[in-house]
This record gives structure tokens, C-alpha cells and sequence, in this order.
């Protein structure tokens, strides 16, 4: 989980809206490689009034009402911090309107540079246990050892 109070970086599934579900009129949005898709974004709870956010994402496929997608999002100014986790719902908007919706499946805060702050390593603070016991190997000569051994009740049987 990381708070967004300053810039993130977010990896996840972008669905576009339709024209008839108030999405772009144009379609999907078709970037080339000189530029990325920009706009504005917000969090629910939150509307485009009292949480929006600015939003670029990049390497999407161009056209496709969904498909993956990784942005940067970047609060406005004055905006509270809101918690963005994996699975939850970035709903992308051109103005205040509703044209697509990124779920959110990895998320990273950004340094004021740009890189990645990465959390620290969790401390292992296990306890060593002794490794389970191992079931001895499946032999295949001891199975077939029993198939092919004589019993007492064998002979009674022959002797019918």
C-alpha cells in the first residue's frame, strides 16, 4: 500500500470507455512513440472535484478498448493523501468527465527525481525450524517384490 502524496508509479489494466457509456467520442486514445497519453484522474471515494489527480500512461496498445498499461499518477496541489493498492480503481477523465478506468495491479512511489523508491526488505524474524520429514523414495523393485510374493492363501487357492 502507498500513500499518494506525491508522485507514483502505476502498473495495471486500462478499459476505455464507449462513446454510449460517456467515453471518447474518437475511440480509445492512439499515442505514437513521441508522446504519452495525459490527462486527469481520480481515486473513489473521491470525484474529479475534490481528488483529481494528473495521469500520463505509456505502452498501451494504441486503439484497444483494453489492455495493459503503465503511468505515472501525480496529485494536484492541496489534495489529501489517498491510499492506492493493487486492485483498486483509477477513473482516468478528460476534464471532469469519465472516459476510462485503470485497475491498479502494481504501484511504487516515485522520488522527486523520478526514480523508484523501493519499501525496505522485511525482516525475517522467523523462527529456524528443523526441515519436515522425508518420506523415504517410491521404489519401484520393492513394489515389485510384494506383487510377486507368495502368500500361504496362494496354494489354497491353486489346490481348488
Amino acid at each position: 500500500m502507498v500513500m499518494m502524496t506525491g508522485s507514483l508509479a502505476v502498473r495495471g489494466s486500462v478499459v476505455w470507455l464507449t462513446p454510449q457509456q460517456g467515453g471518447r467520442v474518437s475511440g480509445p486514445p492512439e499515442p505514437d512513440y513521441d508522446y504519452d497519453y495525459t490527462a486527469t484522474a481520480y481515486l473513489p471515494p473521491r470525484s474529479a472535484d475534490d481528488g483529481q489527480a494528473g495521469i500520463a500512461l505509456r505502452r498501451f496498445a494504441p486503439g484497444a478498448w483494453r489492455t495493459q498499461a503503465e503511468g505515472i499518477l501525480v496529485p494536484a496541489k492541496g489534495n489529501r493523501a489517498q491510499q492506492v493498492i493493487p486492485g483498486c480503481i483509477v477513473v482516468i477523465t478528460e476534464g471532469t468527465r469519465p472516459v476510462g478506468l485503470l485497475t491498479v495491479e502494481e504501484v511504487h512511489a516515485l522520488a522527486p527525481d523520478g526514480s523508484p523508491i523501493l519499501p525496505p526488505a522485511p525482516a525475517d524474524f522467523s523462527v529456524p525450524t528443523s526441515p519436515p520429514p522425508v518420506d523415504p523414495p517410491y521404489r519401484h523393485s520393492t513394489a515389485a517384490a510384494r506383487w510377486a510374493s507368495q502368500h500361504a492363501s496362494d496354494d489354497q487357492l491353486l489346490n481348488l
